[in-house]
């Protein structure tokens, strides 16, 4: 059987935050900026706080089976609450799409390079 990778988004709004922990985020701007996002295995946290209390974690799982992708979006829920609990910043609303990367359409140069072989 052959391993399934799983891109997991997680989305929610912070809730409540201190004035402190909006100085904190703000603070820490540059390293979650969306446009440095990516998926990674332990999450990578996205936001602009300055334009919206909204926030995307990405996370990359793996599976063997197409049923495992849920297992993979419970993982990655779990995993960023706990972040954002570890650190006191609360939240609300969270939700989360998954995406069996075996099943997503080919680009076009994929299909040019498959096209090839």
């Amino acid at each position: 059987m052959s391993t399934r990778t799983f891109r997991v988004t997680v989305r929610g709004v912070f809730d409540r935050l201190s004035d402190a922990q909006r100085a904190e985020l703000l603070s820490h701007a540059a390293e979650h900026d969306v446009l440095r996002a990516s998926f990674t295995r332990e999450g990578h946290l996205s936001y602009d706080i300055t334009a919206r209390p909204a926030f995307t974690f990405r996370f990359l799982d793996e599976g063997e089976d197409e049923e495992d992708i849920l297992e993979a979006a419970e993982r990655a829920e779990a995993a960023a609450t706990a972040w954002l609990t570890a650190r006191g910043y609360g939240h609300k609303n969270l939700r989360s799409t998954a995406e069996d990367l075996s099943q997503a359409p080919l680009g076009k140069r994929q299909r040019r390079a498959a096209a090839g072989k």
